[in-house]
């Protein structure tokens, strides 16, 4: 026996341990076709054995009735029942029950008188003896059907009184058929029976081999214990593994979603849900739908960055449907937005170093020179005049703002890009929730750098407006750069869809989608608005509600 540890599981298999079952000798399809083919023969010989007591009775009994019929027919003649009444001195019983006998094919026709003394029978010896049977039922007046053994042999019997001219009893007509007979008939009847039960049996034994090899098509030639093991496999791998998965069977409905699938979809589908009916939109919806396949795709799903692959699946060249494997990846998003903060910070400290490295030395050469005059005023200028690095105004106190603003205009600086804080910015209050901020300001901002970077305007560059209203903060981000065409501006902020191509194989079109994303989970929105100058670019306007103290 094989023991099989399942990390997690849902019912019915549950957690823990699942013990497989032991493999069977015989192939299952054998056992199916061996257990058909004994289903269809015992059926077979049954039916056959019940048609043949069946008919072996029904022909007894018609024969017997044949036999009551004839021996009324021949007890209705007043000729026999007045000879009988006479002794038949002439002989007239005899030859007329043997004339009867001859037309009719039965074995004999027996006339006795009221003591059981046969005047007529097929063998003359017996002629004068008392009939073997016993004929007191219809020597009383009653008519009888019986099967008895005589001095002919066993056979169908119909014994009826005989009455003279004037109704008084005078004896018994006794007719019988031969049962050897009626059981040739039987034999002739069911040896035709035989044939239809045999082709019954052979066309059985058909179907059930073609049930069998397409019962062995329909399992891919596995053993019921197999299926269970690799069901018991599939729960637990689904079930253990940290990533989504998701089946669809080939008209694209909902075969498997694991707990993970569900959690990162925020939907758990039923089974065979149509993907038309599933609750996703953008790129996710594409691929689920098989209309994008690409590889190790970046969509957005509500708050989470998902990587999504497709993989279609076969078997022997028939199409069975397909898998998609979701992973979540907002950790690391959320890691390397955190890592491009600093990276921000980095290059603003450098640039800053650079900066002070100069004006040391402008004014270690004025020292060294002797020119103290004008190193003293060289020092009072620099203490007048703010950092060319792009410091933040007095409108802004919040350090978190501050600080962004300042590296941002570092590494706008570096990109060639002038960064403007607008006079009417105005923000009294200080930021509350950083890291939704710092996404939506920071992805509008990135955007409008690389917009105003790759334009074609010069001077390149970004403003920004931030105005506080209690606690609500709105931002605007204006672009020197060439704007969003006209056909993307209803597409833009869905994930994927970029006015660049891609930057050293990093996905595109998650910027606007993130800040969006992050706004409306506070309630807010980021939007797309028209230019006020005339030699403006893009002007993205967000509201963050609740986010300044």
């Amino acid at each position: 026996m094989r023991v099989l540890l399942a990390a997690r599981g849902t019912p019915p298999f549950g957690y823990g341990l699942h013990v497989m079952p032991r493999r069977p000798r015989v192939r299952f399809a054998h056992q199916v076709l061996i257990l058909q083919i004994g289903v269809v023969v015992l059926v077979a010989v049954t039916g056959y054995g019940l048609a043949a007591w069946v008919q072996r009775d029904e022909l007894r009994h018609q024969f017997a009735w044949r036999a009551l019929t004839l021996a009324r027919s021949v007890a209705s003649d007043p000729v026999i029942g007045d000879a009988v009444a006479s002794g038949d001195p002439q002989g007239v019983v005899e030859e007329r029950a043997e004339r009867v006998r001859h037309a009719t094919g039965a074995l004999f026709v027996v006339v006795t008188d009221r003591r059981g003394i046969r005047l007529a029978h097929p063998n003359r010896a017996e002629i004068g003896r008392r009939v073997s049977t016993d004929p007191s039922a219809a020597l009383s007046g009653h008519e009888v059907t019986v099967i008895e053994r005589g001095t002919l042999g066993l056979s169908a019997r119909g014994k009826v009184p005989l009455y003279d001219h004037v109704g008084t009893l005078v004896g018994e007509v006794s007719v019988g058929f031969d049962a050897d007979a009626i059981d040739r008939r039987v034999h002739r009847t069911l040896a035709i029976a035989a044939g239809l039960a045999s082709g019954t049996v052979a066309l059985g034994v058909l179907a059930s081999v073609a049930i069998g090899r397409r019962l062995k098509r329909q399992t891919l030639g596995l053993e019921p214990h197999e299926l269970a093991e690799l069901v018991q496999e599939r729960e637990a791998v689904l079930h253990g593994i940290s990533e989504g998965v998701l089946a669809f069977d080939t008209a694209g409905r909902v075969t498997i979603c694991n707990e993970e699938a569900a959690r990162l979809l925020g939907t758990t589908p039923a089974r065979r849900t149509p993907v038309a009916e599933l609750r996703v939109d953008g790129r996710l919806r594409a691929v689920l739908a098989g209309e994008s396949v690409p590889a190790n795709l970046f969509v957005v799903s509500g708050d989470r960055v998902l990587v999504v692959n497709r993989r279609e699946v076969s078997h022997d060249g028939r199409r069975l449907g397909a898998v998609v494997s979701l992973r979540d990846r907002t950790d690391v998003e959320s890691l390397a937005r955190e890592l491009d903060a600093v990276r921000t910070l980095f290059d603003a400290l450098r640039a800053q170093r650079h900066e002070y490295a100069n004006r040391l030395h402008t004014l270690s050469g004025l020292l060294q020179l002797g020119h103290f005059e004008e190193a003293a005023g060289y020092i009072r200028t620099l203490a007048e005049v703010p950092s060319a690095n792009g410091e933040p105004p007095g409108s802004v106190p919040d350090p978190y703002l501050g600080a962004f603003l300042s590296a941002k205009a570092a590494v706008a600086a570096e990109k060639g890009v002038e960064l403007r804080i607008a006079e009417t910015t105005w923000v009294p209050g200080r930021v509350a929730e950083p890291l939704d901020v710092t996404t939506v300001l920071g992805n509008l901002v990135e955007n409008a750098l690389e917009a105003a970077r790759l334009g074609s305007r010069r001077p390149a560059r970004v403003e920004i407006e931030l105005l506080g209203d209690g606690a609500d903060l709105h931002v605007t981000v204006t672009d020197s750069g060439e704007g969003v065409p006209e056909d993307l501006q209803e597409e833009i902020f869905l994930d994927g869809v970029s006015t660049r191509g891609g930057d050293g194989g990093r996905p595109r079109g998650l910027g606007l989608a993130l800040a969006r994303t992050a706004a409306r989970a506070r309630g807010g929105d980021v939007t797309l608005a028209e230019p006020v100058e005339e030699n403006a670019g893009a002007v993205f306007v967000a509201r963050l509600p609740e986010v300044l103290n």
